[in-house]
């Protein structure tokens, strides 16, 4: 299988390995995984006495249920005492009652207790039914391990070898609706200057949106439309898939090419080439406006267009175009995905390069449309250092705002969303944290509930989105559409009577151990 040359290079091969080559699955990553973008970082310590803790918790439980290890953790019990183990190692992090790990019907009595919890992502993906290119199979691999931490993403992704078809349609379906609490999705692409990388094109994304909301008889999904302003006959472009394909909101790329050199990168605040395109997104009333910032590598500036990835560009096209929602993918979060040097600097300074800045944008220049989405952001730091996770929520949260902060979880690239979406209802950010970041008491202690979501994190996982894309509320503030009845929950009811279990499966590269494989 091939990888492309704009990902890792011959060296960079022989560092990596298939997340899915690990010997066993764990519910939550125990080591970065890379989805090719970046060289994955090696296991830490901490992240190799984590999964040494889970290994030891699963094999004890097994035994005691007359269950095989894998099985075990396949289960609420088996997510319980994966977090469990990571709070033995890192301090409280997440909410977790050691009992869940050890009685599996007081961890499926607190998973039932969640369920019907209303979830918008942002941020999702498949890929088309003829597309060939193999290296995107890096995304799962990185999930599963093959990552500079070492540690899988969604444990439940190793020990499978990655093909096409877990990016496909059908695998899209059951990992987003049957594998995963979430309600409603969006599905996006990406642009590049080689056409054949771009596993979507906007009328396949329309095509797979139709497709579930039809089977559904509900509105489960919407549809993004890519916007190239540089691009030559982009905005031909934007007109068509706005007007005939009736797309939800336009994705793009100010790097032009995230796969590498790009000959066409562009500004958000460019008045000639840009501002045409908003104008044509204001007049068609498409005014969600997503954009793609950070997630670089720790030599950065060696990326050809990576003064184009930052913030800089973002004031004044949010004060110029009030009416368009600027939505911000992945926070703009500047390391992408090597966070040893980044925790060093946010413990000693309290600093999160870009992050700030984008935290920042809605008070220093006074504007109400700027969106922080944070999708990988947030599953490629939540398990593999979870302080700087709680640091980067907590900032966004105090800056932005929590209503300005949406869930992404870039599924089904890193395998189901599941354990992204266990780890945000559990995960709390400790009294250090809040003051270093300027968190207010308030805001931290609804963070931090235990017996339900509070209101910040269902703003953050639902309802912002919901408001964005005019998702009818009740009014109660509940999802107007029966979602807990459709088509989709039918399905997913006779799925789980059938005994189907969520697997623990991620894609992408972990990093090797010195002098052979981990």
């Amino acid at each position: 299988m091939g990888v492309s040359e704009h990902w890792f290079s011959k060296s960079d091969l022989k560092k990596v390995r298939r997340a899915y080559e690990k010997d066993w699955e764990t519910p939550i990553p125990t080591q970065q995984v890379s989805n090719g973008e970046y060289m994955p970082v090696p296991q830490t310590t901490q992240q190799k006495e984590v999964e040494a803790r889970i290994k030891d918790k699963a094999d004890k439980m097994a035994k005691k249920l007359g269950v095989s290890r894998r099985d075990f953790l396949k289960t609420a019990s088996g997510m319980a005492a994966s977090f469990l183990a990571m709070n033995e190692v890192y301090g409280h992090v997440f909410n977790v009652d050691p009992l869940e790990a050890v009685e599996p019907e007081r961890a499926q009595a607190r998973l039932a207790a969640m369920k019907g919890q209303f979830i918008f992502d942002d941020q999702t993906h498949h890929v088309a039914d003829d597309y060939s290119w193999e290296g995107l199979l890096f995304l799962r691999d990185f999930a599963t391990g093959n990552n500079p931490s070492k540690k899988p993403m969604n444990p439940a992704l190793v020990g499978r070898t990655p093909k096409m078809s877990d990016y496909s349609f059908e695998s899209y379906v059951k990992d987003m609706f049957l594998d995963s609490e979430t309600t409603i999705s969006i599905l996006s692409s990406f642009t590049s200057d080689d056409p054949d990388k771009t596993p979507l094109t906007n009328a396949e994304m329309v095509a797979t949106r139709d497709a579930v909301n039809k089977l559904a008889g509900t509105r489960r999904m919407y549809a993004h439309g890519l916007a190239w302003p540089a691009y030559p006959g982009n905005l031909e472009q934007m007109e068509y898939s706005a007007k005939t394909l009736k797309i939800d909101s336009w994705k793009s790329y100010t790097v032009g090419d995230p796969l590498g050199p790009s000959k066409y990168p562009w500004r958000l605040d460019d008045e000639k080439v840009t501002y045409p395109c908003y104008q044509l997104a204001v007049k068609t009333g498409i005014l969600n406006w997503c954009c793609h910032k950070g997630l670089l590598p720790a030599d950065y500036k060696t990326f050809k267009n990576w003064e184009y990835a930052d913030l800089r560009d973002m004031g004044k096209a949010c004060q110029d175009w009030p009416q368009i929602n600027f939505i911000i993918y992945h926070a703009a979060m500047r390391p992408g995905f090597d966070y040893d040097e980044a925790q060093k600097l946010m413990e000693s300074k309290g600093e999160i390069p870009w992050i700030d800045d984008m935290a920042g944008i809605r008070g220093k220049f006074n504007v109400d449309n700027a969106y922080a989405e944070i999708g990988s952001t947030f599953a490629t730091t939540v398990i593999t250092h979870p302080r700087y996770c709680q640091a980067l929520m907590g900032k966004l949260i105090a800056g932005a705002g929590y209503d300005h902060v949406v869930w992404g979880t870039d599924s089904i690239f890193y395998g189901s969303p599941q354990w992204q979406i266990e780890a945000m209802r559990r995960l709390t950010i400790p009294d250090d944290i809040a003051k270093k970041v300027g968190l207010s008491k308030g805001d931290q202690t609804d963070f931090n509930m235990t017996d339900k979501v509070g209101k910040i994190k269902a703003a953050i996982m639902g309802y912002n989105s919901a408001r964005l894309y005019g998702t009818q509320l009740s009014a109660d503030g509940k999802p107007a559409e029966d979602f807990g009845n459709d088509g989709i929950a039918k399905i997913k009811a006779q799925y789980e009577k059938s005994g189907a279990n969520r697997d623990n499966m991620y894609y992408g590269w972990i990093r090797k151990e010195r002098g052979g494989l981990a």
